[in-house]
């Protein structure tokens, strides 16, 4: 089994919803980072952890911040992406996933702010959003060596749904990966999140945050 090196917990994130316990996980050295979308306006109970991630990020936009939830250890194993049997590995690919809380599709967006009710619309987070995202990717830089690039096609949901984008890596480019994707360009999944948030912002951000 690899050795679990650096930092497993990531700074002011809350265990209140650890899972590790519960469902142990594979030990690896994580090199990918992949982001996903809830596609809702609360932290999910991820049926009692049996397919939570990594990490969650929660918007709180009266404070401009996101409150981070950790639920497994950096370096192991998480449970939110589909895993076929006999193709790739994905969950279990030297992978750690972070939920984003929120949505990134339009018609949900516009099904909340017509109801008043507050999210976060990915592709079009605000500042202080990406920018909590951006501190999270720069800490797995400096601390996993996780590389600040990742896949140049974003497409917007639903377009990034199944492959319709032409983003999705087949098995062999996922297995070479090293960086940050979303869970619509992982083999074997379906799903269309995080859409078109602005990666390029916020690859941007992370090299800044760099420096910080």
């Amino acid at each position: 089994m690899p050795n679990k090196t650096g930092p497993q917990r990531y700074p002011g994130a809350s265990r209140d919803r650890w899972y590790q316990d519960d469902f142990g996980g594979r030990a690896m050295e994580v090199n990918v980072v992949v982001l996903h979308t809830t596609e809702g306006r609360s932290l999910p109970d991820y049926q009692g952890g049996a397919l939570a991630p990594n990490l969650t990020a929660v918007p709180d936009p009266a404070a401009k911040k996101l409150k981070w939830y950790q639920h497994f250890d950096i370096d192991v194993s998480s449970r939110a992406l589909r895993n076929k049997l006999g193709g790739v590995e994905t969950n279990t690919l030297n992978v750690c996933q972070a939920e984003l809380v929120g949505t990134c599709d339009p018609k949900t967006h516009a099904k909340w702010k017509d109801a008043g009710k507050a999210h976060i619309y990915w592709p079009q987070a605000p500042e202080w959003a990406l920018l909590g995202v951006a501190r999270f990717l720069a800490w797995m830089h400096i601390e996993h060596d996780v590389p600040l690039r990742g896949p140049t096609l974003w497409p917007a949901y639903p377009k990034s749904y199944g492959n319709e984008g032409g983003q999705r890596m087949s098995g062999a480019k996922w297995n070479g990966f090293k960086g940050v994707c979303g869970h619509m360009h992982v083999p074997e999944n379906a799903h269309g999140d995080p859409g078109a948030v602005d990666f390029d912002r916020l690859i941007k951000l992370a090299k800044a945050a760099l420096e910080e």
